[in-house]
């Protein structure tokens, strides 16, 4: 690229042309305004973050991830259905009537990733184990954990995000506690629109919710990832020993400042868990 010519990386990486800064999310995945298909705006992501990602190494790294982390951001707005229903508002469109969640057997039935004999298989094994659906279906082998995982979160109206395509902000990890991260299997990925994104295998219980936000002083939202992908993050930035640590703190501790009911409940598990643990 010529010295004078400053990067445009929507422009020269993405192909973009248009001109108008900010670009908004639908023009940003190159997806017509208001596009409601949650599998074509994956596709366009995916795609459009698969050649940002060629860009990684080498003299324009800083700007490679913030291209990601962006992309990333509006996949994760687009594919959340209460958060795309507001922001399309904020662009102008009418408010509609809410799209209605389809149920996860119908999504993977629908993309050929599951047979119906499976399903009725995947449904028996369900009821005489008491395992949820998803969980049938994955133990019996039927379809690829992050398939499921990722039809899961479409039938909960919540976004899915591969945890590889996004960098951890790392100024994010000590505002939720070790313990909390280890025992919801929760960890901060990035702000988007000033709300702190939380990935999880599973939702986390409303009590949990209400106390981070209290703790944090921000509004917090999910977005579903895999356990494999959890574990790994957590096994990174939230150890086993720093949970004992952090416990031992608490414990000694003599603030005056009460936590909220479900942290207090939360400690006092993961306590007696330590104490259990530890004898054996």
């Amino acid at each position: 690229m010529d010295s004078d010519q400053s990067l445009d990386v929507y422009r020269d990486w993405l192909g973009i042309q248009d001109t108008e800064r900010p670009l908004d999310y639908y023009q940003l995945l190159r997806l017509k305004k208001f596009e409601d298909d949650q599998d074509r705006i994956q596709r366009h992501y995916r795609k459009m973050h698969k050649h940002a990602r060629k860009f990684a190494t080498g003299e324009f790294t800083e700007e490679s991830q913030n291209l990601l982390n962006e992309l990333a951001r509006a996949m994760l707005c687009l594919t959340d259905l209460s958060r795309k229903a507001e922001y399309d508002e904020s662009c102008g469109r009418k408010k509609a009537e809410g799209r209605a969640k389809r149920e996860l057997q119908d999504i993977l039935i629908d993309r050929g990733l599951l047979s119906t004999e499976q399903l009725k298989i995947a449904q028996q094994y369900s009821e005489a184990v008491g395992l949820p659906l998803r969980d049938a279906i994955c133990q019996k082998g039927f379809v690829p954990h992050v398939d499921v995982t990722r039809a899961y979160a479409q039938s909960e109206g919540l976004s899915f995000l591969d945890l590889d395509d996004v960098e951890i902000d790392k100024d994010l990890v000590p505002k939720i506690s070790v313990v909390t991260a280890r025992t919801h299997s929760i960890v901060p990925v990035m702000i988007e629109n000033k709300q702190l994104l939380l990935a999880s295998p599973n939702r986390i219980d409303l009590q949990l919710e209400e106390d981070i936000r209290l703790g944090l002083g921000m509004q917090v939202r999910m977005v579903l990832c895999t356990s494999n992908d959890i574990h790994r993050i957590i096994t990174e930035h939230y150890s086993r020993e720093q949970a004992e640590a952090e416990l031992a703190q608490k414990s000694d501790a003599t603030s005056e400042v009460v936590e909220p009911q479900g942290f207090a409940k939360t400690w006092d598990k993961l306590k007696k868990w330590v104490e259990k643990h530890n004898k054996k």
